[in-house]
């Protein structure tokens, strides 16, 4: 199944319009209302963030701590053990290891959230981060049944930071159109460096020979069939 990693950068009519309402998978992203509409067929799964969840105690516990809070990082943090010890493995291998580890610890963390609200005021802060928890507990839980889905988003949130800090410059793109090509190349320049090749240098080659290559063949300039053959030359592989 393909597994979609997202961030909340756009609004769910552009998920849509680009296709993604229509593509079975899994969506992982914090808990964006933007995002519901992409649920209700059911054709993509909701995958929660747990680095979401716990910034929610995070934030508490670094403003005012507590009891509660240090509780509640510390189970999260098994949690994250577990995941520091299986990264990288197969998908196979991570869903057998969190099948038989991380599920029971979820588990215990979900009947120490409930059993601990009865406790706390309805609109205390402490009471909001649990019920954050509680409302996505399902979505939180999926990574533990799909190998190949992560326990957050925090990679892909880390790898579209300079996307997310530019959002004020792209306002002035000039036109929709502008916006476009710009979202064009920031994918071209991001699929050049998933697979190895240095953007500039790829680029530069492109540009020097696609005026005499033939367009029916376009797709030999893409970045997986390039490598570097030096510090800064490319060529096709």
């Amino acid at each position: 199944m393909t597994t979609i990693r997202s961030l909340d950068l756009f609004g769910c009519n552009q998920i849509t319009d680009a296709g993604l309402g229509h593509l079975p998978g899994t969506l992982q992203a914090d808990a964006y209302a933007g995002f519901n509409l992409l649920f209700e067929s059911g054709d993509i799964r909701e995958a929660a963030c747990w680095a979401h969840a716990r910034r929610k105690f995070f934030d508490l516990h670094h403003a005012r701590p507590s009891a509660l809070t240090k509780e509640a990082l510390a189970q999260i943090g098994m949690l994250y053990a577990i995941e520091d010890d299986i990264r990288g493995k197969p998908p196979d291998q991570r869903r057998a290891v969190r099948q038989a580890k991380s599920l029971a610890l979820i588990d215990n963390f979900e009947t120490w959230m409930r059993a601990t609200l009865p406790n706390l005021s309805r609109k205390s802060d402490t009471t909001a981060a649990i019920m954050y928890s509680l409302n996505l507990w399902p979505a939180l839980k999926l990574y533990c049944d799909d190998g190949t889905v992560e326990i957050d988003n925090s990679a892909v949130e880390r790898a579209l930071r300079g996307v997310a800090i530019g959002r004020r410059n792209y306002l002035f793109a000039g036109s929709d159109k502008g916006g476009e090509r710009a979202a064009a190349m920031s994918t071209l320049i991001g699929t050049a460096k998933l697979n190895g090749v240095d953007p500039e240098a790829w680029l530069r080659y492109v540009l020097t020979h696609v005026a005499d290559h033939p367009v029916n063949r376009i797709e030999q300039f893409l970045p997986w069939h390039f490598v570097l053959t030096g510090a800064s030359a490319i060529s096709p592989a």
